[in-house]
């Protein structure tokens, strides 16, 4: 029957769920424990802004270096499996880089903890897309909710530690041990079987072989049913040049606006703490809350996202996002207090929410490519936010001081307002 068929999985489902949400979990909070020690691990070191951007930028840069093993990891070992050691060994990196005696080792344990952060990222969304087709409707938006819970439960770890006294390589330790536990244990609930490769299924579980105009509910046309006159083949050769360049034009304003929002999330990330304890005197304990008011306003934008695209459109969310990060920073950096700046990282997190997953969304939907090839260039291409970030604000920062370099963050919002227009304009009504 038709309602066995429907309420079988749910109980798998609803395990699986719950499994992949604690993978979220313990990625997004592994990274966050590591990020509020960076200003001790700076003057441990004595390295100046301009070396210590080169350095963290060795997370991203492993991140793109590894990225593309994660498929055939996958196929080979399945998701769950994936995402679990991908769990394991990033914990082992970032503990790693915490215990680093000097620059060089640090930089190379964040590229193998930030390599290993790539196959986790890549699997568990993998294996969220499986579980989102059991449930026949969208999840993955609250499985990154999820990781934004995550990240600030790492903060406050990190900012607890502190209070307390622990040493760096005892919180650490610490936090790697359980949370690695914790994903060690979600895997049993995991669901079992091989993964349908992301080139061959899209999220309904159905590839581009399987449907046909029936299926599709359209019909194949001719030139005398489209209105059309049928065309010699230079003239179908011009139009297809013109199609693919637009295509090519939106799909890099795409990756600009994802760019974007990487961009400000990794300021929050490596220089929030250091810009608060630095410029603005703030105890160790209290310069983690740049970075735990940024990820947890980000959360709260996750959260209502969703609701926010289907009443006002993609285009109308991002463009605001845009603005309330350009305001919002520019003027906490423009009139700097402690208080203010908190608020500024808070409102940048808020306003670039939704910018990930609206480039994802139009890019997974562009015409003339196959599926799955705009989310994947904009996924990959993305991660030039996280890498060329810490560098060019450190440069700058040495330069003019690190005020001036967080000024990548309003002028982030600025580029998404002007971008904003190759976003859906109306919201769905499907």
């Amino acid at each position: 029957m038709t309602v066995d068929t429907e309420t079988r999985p749910l109980p798998a489902a609803r395990h699986a769920r719950a499994a992949v949400a604690v993978l979220f979990f313990t990625n997004g909070a592994l990274f966050a424990n590591l990020l509020p020690r960076y200003p001790q691990i700076k003057e441990d070191l004595a390295i100046g802004n301009g070396a210590y951007g080169l350095a963290v930028a060795a997370f991203p840069a492993g991140a793109i270096t590894a990225g593309l093993a994660a498929g055939l990891l996958i196929r080979r070992m399945g998701s769950a499996r994936v995402a679990v050691l991908g769990t394991l060994l990033t914990g082992a990196g970032i503990l790693a880089a915490g215990l680093a005696p000097s620059v060089a080792l640090f930089a190379t344990a964040l590229f193998l903890a930030g390599a290993m952060d790539a196959l986790t990222d890549v699997a568990q969304n993998a294996h969220g897309l499986r579980v989102q087709r059991l449930y026949g409707r969208s999840i993955l938006n609250s499985f990154h909710a999820v990781w934004s819970i995550g990240a600030v439960t790492g903060g406050l770890m990190a900012a607890g530690a502190m209070s307390l006294g622990l040493s760096l390589g005892a919180h650490l330790a610490v936090s790697a041990v359980v949370l690695v536990a914790a994903a060690v244990a979600a895997l049993r609930f995991c669901l079992p079987g091989p993964d349908n490769g992301p080139e061959e299924t899209g999220p309904e579980g159905t590839g581009p072989e399987e449907t046909g105009p029936e299926e599709t509910g359209r019909k194949e046309t001719g030139p005398e049913e489209t209105g059309r006159k049928e065309t010699g083949p230079e003239r179908l050769t011009a139009e297809g040049a013109r199609g693919t360049s637009r295509v090519g034009v939106v799909l890099a304003a795409l990756v600009l606006i994802a760019t974007a929002g990487t961009l400000v999330e990794d300021a929050g990330n490596s220089w929030a703490a250091l810009y608060l304890s630095d410029a603005l005197h703030a105890s160790a304990a209290l310069a983690a809350s740049g970075f735990i008011a940024l990820v947890g306003a980000q959360f709260i934008g996750r959260l209502i996202g969703d609701r926010l695209v289907d009443r006002f459109g993609q285009r109308a969310v991002a463009r605001s996002g845009g603005l309330i990060t350009a305001v919002g920073m520019g003027l906490a950096l423009t009139v700097p207090t402690l208080p203010g700046t908190v608020l500024g990282f808070a409102l940048a997190g808020f306003g670039v929410a939704t910018l990930v997953p609206a480039a994802m969304h139009e890019a997974d939907a562009l015409p003339g490519l196959k599926p799955g090839s705009g989310l994947t260039i904009v996924s990959w291409l993305m991660r030039l936010g996280f890498l060329l970030s810490p560098p060019i604000v450190g440069q700058v920062a040495d330069a003019a001081g690190l005020r001036t370099g967080l000024l990548v963050i309003p002028a982030a919002g600025v580029l998404v307002v002007l971008l904003a227009g190759v976003l859906q304009a109306r919201p769905r009504r499907d």
